[in-house]
């Protein structure tokens, strides 16, 4: 059973955007993706500022297995203005009435590798988006998030420190690996033609990396396996040589930041969602044994190869800045130790 998130966390997303939510009064959201690290985040935030600002308001969240997010989080299943609709992206069955804003967070990208380029995450990504936008366009939706992915650029070239939105970049469409960040450019395309077609304000969120509460510690993401191994207190294992770049959110600020782009970012505009604060994977798995085991216990298992082209993950925020005033207001070394403190309240990580 997942702990709830820290009420600082949740009270900090009220004030951050307290301002956004009159629309919202007495209005439906519908979520996909709902059950996952976005979407607690989003749901939790949403529960707690539709109690405190007494919105009125309701959110349904899609969700392959009901029950198992009930038992997850039953904070989040078994509030009054939340409710579970059983079902997959693809092709679940379409509630009734009208949902003037829906969210697009279905498919993780946290999953097995031979998963990521595999037909079926393809299949996950464009049926699902072309599904749910079929939803929004008879369901009187007016606004609707893609929650997309900085993997639209393709590879950071090493001299580009930051990627910008008007980057155009791309992955390459003869490579399996490209499956994931192929469907989200695609998704991209499917908002903007139900939009035009249907009249729908398509708000899409170029996501980055991120941590905090719910991040999987299992699955693909180094930030998560370092603090696995870290929290087990084990030597924390980086695979590769370490010189990787990327950079990291924490989740109070991401939730700040998607919840903006739903209210008041332009149509079809993307806009980077993540931190220009970069860090080596060396350096992360460094600050992490630092933070959580007090010394440096990490094992490298390549030698440093400046000979291979530097790997980057590191978007440019500078349009979120200057068009809806947003900033990350967590320091990495905080975001550690918040993450650390919430999966310590909880169950041992395994």
């Amino acid at each position: 059973m997942a702990s709830p998130l820290p009420v600082s966390d949740l009270e900090f997303i009220h004030q951050s955007t307290r301002k956004l939510w009159q629309e919202v009064r007495g209005q439906r959201i519908f979520m996909t993706g709902g059950t996952g690290f976005f979407g607690c985040w989003l749901s939790e935030s949403f529960a707690y500022i539709n109690r405190i600002e007494q919105l009125g308001a309701s959110l349904t969240i899609l969700s392959r297995d009901p029950e198992a997010f009930a038992r997850k989080c039953p904070h989040i299943a078994h509030d009054p203005a939340i409710s579970l609709l059983a079902g997959d992206a693809r092709d679940f069955a379409y509630p009734d009435g009208e949902f003037p804003f829906v969210i697009h967070a279905a498919t993780d990208a946290g999953t097995k590798p031979a998963l990521i380029s595999s037909p079926g995450t393809l299949d996950t990504i464009l049926r699902g988006t072309e599904h749910t936008l079929d939803f929004a366009a008879s369901h009187g939706t007016k606004k609707f998030l893609l929650t997309s992915s900085g993997a639209v650029y393709g590879p950071q070239p090493p001299s580009i420190s930051h990627l910008s939105e008007d980057y155009k970049g791309a992955p390459d469409p003869t490579l399996c690996e490209s499956v994931y960040a192929e469907g989200k450019r695609v998704a991209e395309l499917l908002c903007a033609v139900y939009g035009a077609q249907y009249g729908i304000e398509c708000k899409i969120a170029r996501c980055f990396a991120f941590v905090g509460p719910h991040l999987p510690l299992d699955a693909l993401f180094a930030m998560g396996n370092f603090l696995r191994d870290a929290m087990l207190d084990q030597k924390i294992q980086v695979k590769g040589d370490g010189r990787a770049k990327r950079s990291y959110m924490y989740a109070s600020d991401l939730a700040v930041w998607l919840w903006t782009i739903l209210f008041r970012a332009h149509a079809m505009t993307p806009i980077n969602v993540g931190s220009e604060q970069v860090v080596s994977i060396q350096e992360l798995a460094r600050t992490i044994a630092q933070i959580i085991q007090g010394e440096d216990s990490i094992l490298i298992a390549q030698a440093e190869n400046n000979s291979t082209p530097l790997q980057q993950y590191v978007p440019s925020v500078r349009k979120a800045e200057a068009d809806l005033s947003l900033t990350c207001t967590v320091s990495l070394q905080d975001a550690i130790r918040k993450t650390a403190d919430w999966h310590s309240s909880g169950k041992k990580p395994v």
